[in-house]
């Protein structure tokens, strides 16, 4: 059998602030703030992490924030794969294309998380039987 139709890692992006990290106020309060992690954030990303996803986080904080930002997380006990700074606070869009022989399996979903609710299995759960999705 091909390795294409095995099952393969997931790629996690995820936003930082009021996904991950609580959205506290404007960016200087932001990165000048003790935050704190949202429910379920550490046991997703341990979990993401033991199926051998990549997560890749992402933000509209500025590259000069990169090292306050990374330390934050740090300090909270979160790990990534890819920091992607600079982005806009407009719509994110992904975009990938079907699999030869799995057109049928999306390969780009999105879900919109209510502001500093966190992670946790009910609200992802919540979310993709809402847009009726397929989840890794």
């Amino acid at each position: 059998m091909s390795d294409l139709f095995l099952p393969q890692p997931c790629s996690v992006f995820i936003d930082l602030d009021g996904t991950i990290l609580t959205q506290t106020g404007d960016a200087s309060h932001q990165l000048t703030s003790d935050i704190e992690l949202l429910p379920g954030v550490k046991e997703r990303f341990n979990e993401w992490s033991s199926l051998g996803y990549s997560i890749t986080l992402t933000t509209a904080r500025k590259e000069s924030s990169r090292q306050i930002t990374e330390e934050q997380l740090r300090k909270n006990g979160l790990f990534w794969d890819n920091l992607i700074m600079n982005l806009t606070s407009g719509q994110r869009v992904l975009i990938n294309d079907l699999k030869p022989g799995r057109e049928h399996i999306p390969t780009a979903i999105a879900i919109n998380l209510i502001r500093n609710e966190g992670i946790t299995g009910k609200a992802i759960e919540e979310a993709i039987i809402k847009q009726k999705l397929t989840f890794c």
